[in-house]
């Protein structure tokens, strides 16, 4: 659980540093971002499951609350640090479970972003090339 989530983190932000030179360098890594995330996910749906405790359900009093949470500016980890730290199992888990589904949700929209911004221009190769070509055809 450690590895998925520290892969997670560290995938966002070598995404982000690659960002300036290769979307499709960016896109990959921000793909491997969200899978280790999903990883992370089964594993507390597992730890869950193994307990006997409950997944709280979408439309829960504790859901609509992290959805609140949420949406506070700025949101940071001091905004969920009594549900994260917790002494009760459940809520722990439930409150990182959620996390998660924000963080695949916003990497999802963000994937979406990434592929359409690389259909519409290409990566780096693609702009070196017509670059090379534009300038080849302004010298003749």
């Amino acid at each position: 659980m450690v590895q998925a989530a520290r892969s997670g983190k560290q995938n966002i932000a070598e995404a982000s540093a690659a960002s300036g030179t290769s979307k499709e360098f960016e896109l990959k890594l921000t793909s491997v971002a969200r899978a280790s995330l999903e990883e992370l996910l089964i594993d507390y749906r597992d730890f869950l499951r193994i307990k006997k405790l409950t997944e709280w359900d979408k439309n829960s009093s504790y859901v609509k609350r992290l959805r609140e949470l949420n949406q506070a500016s700025p949101a940071t980890y001091e905004t969920f640090r009594k549900g994260i730290e917790n002494p009760d199992p459940a809520i722990c888990a439930n409150v990182i479970i959620g996390l998660i589904k924000v963080t695949t949700y916003l990497l999802d929209r963000q994937l979406q972003a990434l592929e359409k911004e690389f259909l519409k221009h290409g990566g780096l190769r693609e702009r070196m090339s017509r670059a090379r070509i534009a300038t080849r055809t302004s010298k003749n």
